[in-house]
């Protein structure tokens, strides 16, 4: 796609409500449907390291399943401890029916 977007899931992989644990040119994103909006976030808590793709979306909050830390999908921030990092997120944008995000390059 030459623009740094990559296919990450279609629309009918996450239906609203929900989250979809996708790896994106190797990054384990997560790909969460508010509202019919989309958004990507890291898949990982900056608590310690867990897994977000198990935690419940509530709204545009997601929370850890380990140690209950949230954060808001839309822009990564801390919403509960005990994370005090916010969480990296992607661009996203819909084209087609497809879901794609944008990796940030390795400097």
């Amino acid at each position: 796609m030459g623009d740094g977007y990559h296919l990450a899931a279609t629309t009918d992989d996450v239906a609203t409500g929900r989250s979809r644990r996708c790896v994106v040119e190797g990054h384990a994103v997560l790909v969460c449907n508010v509202g019919g909006e989309f958004y990507a976030i890291a898949d990982v808590c900056t608590h310690d390291r867990g897994a977000l793709g198990e935690g419940r979306l509530r709204g545009s909050v997601i929370e850890c399943p380990r140690h209950g830390a949230r954060f808001d999908v839309r822009d990564g921030s801390v919403k509960a401890p005990p994370a005090v990092l916010p969480l990296p997120t992607c661009p996203v944008r819909v084209r087609d029916g497809e879901i794609e995000v944008q990796i940030p390059r390795a400097r």
